[in-house]
């Protein structure tokens, strides 16, 4: 990148992180310990020490905390047991693969996050779950359902608290769509975001002529 306001934009993972079939987008950063299998991860968005996740999708611009865990285990509870002997007897027998219908229903109830999402330190989101863009989950939260567009939620089972800003704004937050903003418009808008008010901030930037 020859624009010297730019640092290097490739993914930063640490070296004791475990990354499987996962994409990483542009500046992305994955710290000690994280274990990724088969996630997407959108540009900016960083993990911290022995975050998890498996099965998901997760939007630009989220803060992940540590000791997270994205799209936690499910077992067989309809089954004898509850144990992996039945859906992973491989570890234990030869001849016995994966169950494979087993992975595709868990491969099928993915943890969708939006964009903008902060996740609270140890907080959990089960199977199915998905997370509305500019959310924010307290710590320790355990995510049973939806998460709707910038509502801050805590506790186990996590209930709604409030919204981070009145319903209008949040609509023409979603309108704005700032985290697909060009490099140069964001580099642009980043004083205005320090600085102004939300009412403010929308204000002037609503405008597409705008940076």
């Amino acid at each position: 990148m020859d624009d010297l306001r730019f640092t290097n934009p490739e993914p930063r993972i640490h070296p004791t992180a475990e990354l499987k079939s996962c994409r990483l987008g542009r500046y992305t950063a994955i710290a000690e310990r994280a274990i990724l299998r088969e996630v997407a991860v959108g540009d900016f968005t960083y993990l911290e020490r022995n975050a998890e996740g498996i099965y998901a999708t997760i939007g630009k611009f989220c803060s992940i905390a540590a000791n997270t865990r994205i799209n936690a285990l499910e077992h067989p509870m309809e089954r004898v047991t509850t144990h992996k002997i039945t859906y992973r007897p491989n570890e234990y027998f030869r001849y016995l693969g994966v169950d494979a219908a087993f992975r595709e229903r868990r491969r099928a109830r993915q943890v969708i996050i939006g964009n903008d999402v902060w996740i609270g330190h140890g907080a959990v989101l089960l199977p199915g779950v998905k997370v509305g863009n500019g959310a924010v989950i307290g710590a320790n939260a355990v995510v049973t359902k939806d998460v709707p567009a910038y509502a801050v939620v805590a506790g186990a089972p996590a209930r709604k608290l409030r919204l981070r800003f009145p319903s209008g704004t949040v609509q023409r937050l979603e309108a704005l769509e700032w985290w697909d903003w060009p490099l140069e418009k964001l580099f642009a808008a980043i004083p205005d975001m320090q600085s102004l008010d939300i009412e403010h901030f929308l204000a002037k930037w609503r405008s597409n002529d705008v940076g």
